[in-house]
């Protein structure tokens, strides 16, 4: 049961549209909070608070460069998974295309 739960925890970073956003800024390489902050129209507490939940989930990474710590996906497999489910979206609602 135990493997099941990290997997549900898995899934559930991907629940949130301001998580995805993330994921999205990051698939176009590292970011520092403050640029993901520029980039998305949220606080920069929201965004730490959200990165700390992808990070805990195992879908980003980070590093301390200076003062500043950069996000990177931690492997490409979030961003397939990511493509899939907007694969399997743009095939029910032809008339919108979601892009991963």
């Amino acid at each position: 049961m135990a493997e099941l739960e990290r997997v549900a925890t898995f899934f559930r970073a991907f629940s949130e549209p301001t998580r995805l956003a993330l994921l999205q800024e990051l698939k176009s390489g590292p970011c520092s909070v403050g640029e993901l902050v520029a980039l998305l129209p949220t606080t920069q507490a929201n965004v730490s608070k959200q990165l700390k939940i992808l990070h805990d989930a195992g879908l980003i990474e980070r590093r301390k460069e200076g003062t500043s710590v950069i996000y990177s996906v931690a492997e490409p497999v979030v961003m397939e998974l990511c493509r899939i489910a907007c694969d399997k979206l743009n095939r029910e609602a032809r008339p919108k295309k979601l892009q991963f």
